[in-house]
């Protein structure tokens, strides 16, 4: 099977190039400059300043910033409320030391874009006027240009009406089908001839007068005050990094930090190889101190009382914390804790007197009961426990009053619930509410068939008569 592959080459590598070999619409240097704008509007190309299209944020070294330490380009950061103040960054040769990356450098910008910006007005003051006065003649000479181009639109029109009608009377006229033809296209140059001409005509009476007076001295006093024109609300970050871009080719930004206080040091490569170097101070953050809140250590405190480590990190992750550095507790790390900060490990103690605390497996084993029967009973708020905080395991104080709620046997005449609900005259709920309150008192009957809870009797009433 034939295939066929096409591979396209830089210019530079082409085998034959033949200028002005076929008119086209564009000039060749007119098209060169095309190209290069166009290739300057791609993606940026790594390690090469300056190329890249401008972007719209307020960081106005965004692609000429490079690193001193590796020569990259620096990367842009914005922050703040409103993400308005810019920065840069460079992320190094992207390896990891210890589990982490590493940043050649991490500066704001706000300080060294005002001393590039600062360096590139004083560079333009020289020819600030000049300049002024080839923008002033520009503006004179731009319309009149423009109109010469439609000029010449009109006389193109006007050639071909012509050679349209010199065409028409030249034929046969017995050859009818030709000569219908002819007048098409004579009449179809003619209504073009008019719309070029109507057009001419409005874009003369459309043209602005020449400057005056006032206007020309405001176009030339721009040139004594470049940061105005710099300032101006109608001046765009887009256009400021256009018009840094027309001058500078690179600028190379090294941190220097030491305990007291930094600077930047900035070299400038200008177009034409011309270099500048600024040193300029920045402001020396202070390192983030990673600390653990007072909340947790406070909560560890209390927990080391009665838990080992393990249980300590289960309960802080079940509450969803975690370290300075956003990592999960586990034992070691909760080990570390409490040797920073001086908290006792907890001690196991064998007293298993009456009265003791213990979870609800544990009481539950104790009272030979299922442990949703006592998780039921402190839901519900028959007896009460103890949680250190949320999160972790409920406790109960086996006293014996809650020893005797729970019993094998219940006692002669006492109550099923439905039995109870028709005795009291009460519905079920009203009847668990008074057992809550204290009004009534009830057992747990844990064996036998009738498993369950157990209502005292309502007391017995004397007649009444």
């Amino acid at each position: 099977m034939l295939r066929v592959r096409r591979r396209v080459l830089p210019q530079d590598q082409w085998e034959v190039l033949i200028k002005d070999h076929h008119r086209g619409f564009l000039g060749w240097d007119a098209y060169q400059a095309n190209q290069a704008r166009i290739a300057q509007n791609i993606r940026p190309v790594a390690h090469q300043p300056g190329t890249g299209a401008v972007r719209e944020g307020c960081a106005l070294l965004q692609g000429l910033a490079t690193c001193g330490t590796c020569g990259r380009k620096l990367a842009v950061y914005y922050e703040g409320k409103h993400k308005a103040t810019p920065g840069y960054y460079c992320t190094g040769t992207g390896q990891l030391v210890e589990g982490r990356g590493t940043r050649h450098l991490r500066v704001g910008g706000v300080t060294i874009d005002a001393a590039v910006t600062a360096a590139f007005l004083a560079a333009l003051e020289p020819v600030a006027l000049q300049a002024c006065l080839e923008a002033a003649r520009q503006l004179e000479q731009g319309h009149d240009s423009a109109l010469e181009q439609w000029r010449r639109q009109v006389e193109r029109a006007r050639y071909n009406a012509a050679r349209a009608e010199r065409r028409y009377q030249a034929v046969d006229p017995e050859n009818r089908l030709v000569a219908r033809g002819l007048e098409a296209a004579w009449e179809k140059a003619l209504t073009e001839l008019a719309a070029a001409e109507a057009e001419l005509a409005r874009r003369e009476a459309a043209r602005p007068a020449t400057l005056s007076g006032p206007e020309r001295a405001a176009i030339l006093a721009l040139g004594d005050d470049l940061q105005a024109v710099w300032d101006a609300p109608s001046t765009t970050d887009k256009d400021r990094k256009q018009l840094l871009r027309t001058l500078l080719d690179e600028v190379n930004i090294t941190i220097c930090r030491d305990h007291d206080s930094g600077r930047a040091d900035l070299l400038l490569r200008w177009k034409g190889g011309a270099i500048s170097e600024l040193t300029i101070p920045v402001k020396r953050k202070p390192p983030r101190r990673l600390r653990t809140d007072e909340d947790t250590i406070s909560l560890v405190r209390r927990l080391a009382v009665h838990y080992d480590d393990a249980k300590i990190a289960w309960i802080l992750n079940r509450q969803h914390r975690r370290t300075p550095r956003g990592m999960s507790y586990t034992a070691g790390r909760v080990q570390g804790l409490r040797h920073y900060w001086g908290i006792p490990r907890h001690q196991d103690t064998a007293d298993n007197q009456e009265g003791e605390l213990l979870t609800v497996a544990n009481a539950a084993r104790e009272l030979g009961l299922a442990p949703s029967t006592l998780h039921r009973w402190l839901s519900d708020g028959f007896i009460g426990g103890e949680q250190l905080t949320p999160g972790a395991p409920w406790r109960i104080r086996l006293t014996p009053e809650i020893r005797a709620l729970f019993t094998d046997d219940a006692p002669d005449g006492w109550l099923a619930m439905l039995e109870a609900t028709l005795a009291y005259g009460a519905t079920r709920q009203t009847i668990m509410q008074r057992v809550k309150d204290g009004r009534l008192r009830a057992v747990h009957v844990r064996t036998g068939r009738r498993k369950g809870l157990r209502i005292e009797p309502p007391a017995a009433q004397d007649g009444l008569f």
